[in-house]
């Protein structure tokens, strides 16, 4: 099955939104931030209004979101979707703790 670019906008803006909401930004600010109007930003969360790869990549930076988190529900190879979701839980935990999973993974590379 073929992904419309509606689905596709319409599937980040709602991944942006929450972010934003999870950050406890406004619209306002979040508009102010990156320089675009709080119309556009509404346009965006909506799906009614694609974005740009500079877009993608400023909401990003600012919301803190994975690259991967935007594009999870979009691919169907298995092993990928694995790793999406071991991004996610890696992303729920505290920074130390990230410091520590990553010594972790640098041994098992060596075995």
């Amino acid at each position: 099955m073929e992904t419309s670019n509606e689905q596709i906008n319409k599937s980040l803006g709602a991944i942006f939104q929450e972010y934003r909401l999870k950050n406890n930004i406004t619209q306002e600010k979040f508009a102010e931030e990156l320089t675009k109007s709080t119309k556009t930003i509404s346009q965006i969360e909506t799906g009614k209004d694609g974005t740009s790869k500079k877009t993608d990549i400023d909401f990003m930076n600012y919301l803190e979101i994975a690259p991967n988190i935007l594009y999870k529900d979009f691919i169907t190879n298995p092993t990928l979707k694995k790793k999406i979701e071991i991004s996610e839980k890696i992303s729920d935990l505290e920074s130390s703790k990230i410091e520590a999973l990553f010594q972790i993974v640098e041994v098992l590379k060596n075995l």
